[in-house]
């Protein structure tokens, strides 16, 4: 998968919580209108040339989707991390995520039950 820059992952959080979008759609969504028309439609056209949006151009206004979903994005991204950042280790980065930031109690909890998850596989 094509590494997407920053504006175009803001352009796939759009594409990806309302499925489909325009031109003008994904324009007004970006920063409330404040880049210009063409710049999200120049964008949008890099995005499909590099794979990561598809065009339904059958209708005057060209229709765009993400070529790939929001979680197979996240689990590319997020092994690309652990290879690049942690050599590998899942662990190192869970451990590292952790302790950084506090967990609430209700995301300690859902870490729990995958972790249970994960041993009930294993067995």
């Amino acid at each position: 998968m094509p590494r997407p820059t920053e504006a175009e992952l803001e352009i796939l959080r759009v594409l990806w919580s309302r499925k489909e979008c325009t031109v003008r759609e994904v324009h007004e969504a970006l920063r409330g209108g404040q880049s210009g028309y063409t710049t999200a439609l120049k964008m949008l056209q890099v995005m499909h040339a590099k794979g990561l949006v598809l065009r339904d151009d059958s209708s005057r206004a060209h229709v765009y989707r993400a070529a790939i979903s929001k979680e197979r994005a996240q689990s590319w991204f997020l092994g690309d991390l652990v290879r690049r950042l942690f050599d590998g280790s899942s662990s190192q980065l869970v451990m590292q995520a952790l302790g950084n930031d506090e967990a609430s109690p209700a995301e300690l909890k859902a870490i729990r039950n995958l972790l249970d998850e994960l041993d009930r596989r294993d067995s």
